[in-house]
């Protein structure tokens, strides 16, 4: 596979849901404790059916350049052939989010 042809599946928990994308670049960031998505990839429908999950997301990440999320947030990464449908699911069993210390008051 070409280098620049690379495709990943990144699934990460977001506010007790799994969100599953796919991008061409996934990066260790500056930003300590984080994770960089680039170049995300969504199906192009030139067919009837449209999927309303993957649209939202597609929406929600239409002027994104790049993503920044919290390495305890991402549950897998694999690279993948064939680009998937992008989806947003709940999360369900033992994901859930690391907890964080309340604001001290």
């Amino acid at each position: 596979m070409a280098k620049d042809k690379r495709l990943y599946r990144v699934m990460f928990v977001n506010q007790d849901q799994v969100y599953e994308l796919y991008v061409r670049h996934v990066y260790q960031s500056d930003l300590w404790g984080f994770l960089e998505l680039e170049g995300f990839v969504f199906g192009n429908h030139s067919e009837l059916l449209v999927d309303p999950a993957e649209e939202k997301l597609k929406s929600q990440f239409a002027d994104v350049q790049r993503s920044y999320i919290p390495n305890h947030a991402v549950i897998r990464i694999d690279q993948v052939e064939h680009e998937g449908v992008a989806k947003i699911s709940e999360a369900k069993g033992n994901i859930t989010a690391f907890p964080v210390m309340p604001p001290k008051r």
